[in-house]
């Protein structure tokens, strides 16, 4: 029998650097599920998209491993191919956020078990502009977080980098007016902070993007946050989407498939927990169905 052929990229430096101690049990998985692998680890940022679009013919599924950035990357590099493939996620990131909403496995070993035995699950994915994102696009409070943190401070701290990190912006919230267009209506308001998501969790808190979440529904869970008053009531703002306990005095959380988002000053984006650009004008919308990757066979 004829194998398949696999491209494995890899982040080396994803979470703990923890691919070192498992690179040759998960290639060693991927050789025994029937797969030719080539492997490449990245050499620094967009590296991942760049050699999913300049691979070879002949492949039969793009695997990759690292955290939610590099699994990002490789949808970039796949939405901006000709040729679609499959796509396997052996998560190795500080949080791995999206992995936990498919029931991907963060046992290294395991996630690879998944991509050779797993099924194909087409689920929406993002564009922000002309950007894909998996998961997530947001702005304001925190949401610098996780690309401002140094990645030795996440490999040594893990989630506690992301919290030291967030604690030296309460003392500078800034708020930003927006229009906000969407399928319902017009929003217009000041806000300290937005997210739109197609996933369980963001940065590790589970269901603080709401109920009744489908990944393949067609639509995000969209929550911004207006301004509050005092650091007190921001506390209780914080609280309150942790728990996600909707305050509608402060906070508009709704559905959409679409959105335009202008502003009068450019504000920074992140995708999936990287760096997105900084924009005054933002164009989001969601591709049903528009990335097929491997999930477990339940």
């Amino acid at each position: 029998m004829k194998k398949k052929k696999m491209l494995f990229i890899y982040n080396p430096k994803a979470g703990k650097e923890q691919i070192r101690g498992n690179l040759l049990d998960i290639i060693d998985v991927f050789v025994k599920g029937g797969y030719d692998v080539t492997a490449y680890p990245t050499q620094g940022v967009e590296d991942a998209t760049r050699a999913v679009i300049e691979r070879e013919d002949g492949f039969d599924i793009v695997t990759c491993s690292g955290g939610d950035g590099t699994l990002d990357e490789v949808v970039e590099g796949m939405v901006k191919s000709e040729k679609k493939l499959p796509i396997g996620y052996v998560p190795a990131g500080t949080t791995n956020d999206f992995a936990s909403s498919l029931g991907i496995s963060s046992v290294m070993s395991e996630a690879a078990k998944v991509v050779v035995t797993g099924k194909e699950y087409q689920c929406d994915i993002g564009m922000l502009n002309d950007d894909s994102f998996v998961y997530t696009a947001a702005f304001g409070l925190f949401t610098n977080v996780s690309y401002q943190t140094r990645q030795e401070l996440k490999n040594v701290l893990g989630h506690m980098a992301y919290i030291l990190e967030g604690a030296k912006e309460l003392t500078n919230v800034k708020s930003y007016h927006l229009k906000i267009t969407y399928e319902e209506g017009v929003i217009e308001d000041d806000f300290i902070f937005g997210m739109i998501t197609n996933s369980f969790s963001v940065g590790g808190f589970k269901e603080i993007t709401g109920k009744n979440v489908k990944l393949d529904d067609g639509v995000f869970e969209a929550t911004f946050i207006k301004m509050p008053d005092n650091m007190m009531e921001l506390g209780n703002l914080i609280a309150a989407l942790t728990d996600r306990d909707i305050d509608t005095d402060y906070m508009y959380c709704f559905k959409t498939a679409k959105m335009d988002i202008s502003s009068n000053e450019n504000i920074s984006w992140t995708r999936d927990g990287e760096y997105g650009g900084t924009l005054s004008e933002v164009s989001i919308r969601n591709i049903n169905k528009g990335l097929t990757i491997m999930i477990p066979d339940k």
